[in-house]
Order: structure tokens, then sequence, then C-alpha cells
């Protein structure tokens, strides 16, 4: 879907991890579209996945029956390109604030509660909610970074 600079793609499937290799191979299309170069593209992946990941461990608690919804917006209308992504699943949700703090002695070794961490270090902009439709939401944002001016060649 296109209209005055903004690409729309809705996907919504089961909670399946084989369906993480796909919503993967869309988040590389729409970085890619956008303008995100290889490292910023590595990262939204990284993101991506995380959040899937999460919204059907977590959130849908593995239930077949429950569903996951990912939104990729691109806006091409401001100065900036950026490429938006919205992560939404059907369990019973969480207070954000209540994440334990990976980095604190005592969760060191722990082997989950990275993820958030690493997507709020990955994107420009992350914001976790209550979905108005229920379950819970993760909103992400990465703006395409303008390429540096070509100066004067060092020699």
């Amino acid at each position: 879907m296109t209209a005055n600079g903004h690409r729309i793609v809705r996907l919504e499937f089961t909670s399946a991890f084989e369906m993480v290799d796909f919503v993967q191979v869309v988040s590389d299309h729409m970085a890619r579209s956008v303008g995100l170069d290889d490292d910023s593209m590595h990262w939204v992946s990284v993101s991506i996945r995380e959040s899937v990941i999460n919204a059907i461990k977590h959130g849908n608690r593995n239930d077949a029956t429950k569903r996951v919804f990912v939104d990729f917006e691109i806006t091409t209308t401001s100065a900036v390109p950026e490429l938006a992504i919205r992560v939404r699943d059907q369990g019973e949700g969480f207070e954000p604030e209540a994440v334990a703090d990976p980095l604190a002695p005592e969760n060191l070794l722990k082997s989950s509660g990275r993820g958030i961490f690493l997507i709020r270090n990955f994107m420009d902009d992350v914001q976790l909610r209550r979905a108005p439709e229920g379950g819970m939401e993760i909103r992400m944002l990465k703006r395409v970074q303008p390429a540096p001016a070509d100066g004067p060649v060092q020699a």
C-alpha cells in the first residue's frame, strides 16, 4: 500500500517460530527500500526477530490459536526517511517497568531478559505498551542516517 510518501505492509500469523524467517525477509526488504545501510539493516533485523520471538514465546505463550501482528510503515515525507515497526501479540501483557535490568549483577547470567534491552539500544525509538486491541505491542522506529558529506580526501 502506498500513499503520500507512506508504504505499509501488514502481516498476521499464528504463533509459530517458523514464521520468524518470513518476517525477517519482509523486514530486510522494507529496510532496504527505505534506504537503511547494512549496519542499520542488521540491527533492525535483530530487533524484529527478538520482538516476534518475544510475542510468540512470552506474549502468546506458544499458543498456536493466538496470533502475532506485525506492521511495517515507511515514511519518506519528512527530511529523514524512517521505518516504523509495530509487533503485537494476543497475550495477557505485562508492565514494561517491571522488566528486570539485564545489567544488574543478579541478572547478568540469566539466559533471558536481554531482548528489550537490546532493542532499545539498536532502534532510534522504542515504546512498549498494552495494545488497545488487547495484548502487548512494541513500536520501534529506525531513521535513515544521512550519508556523510564527502570531504577532502586524506592522503
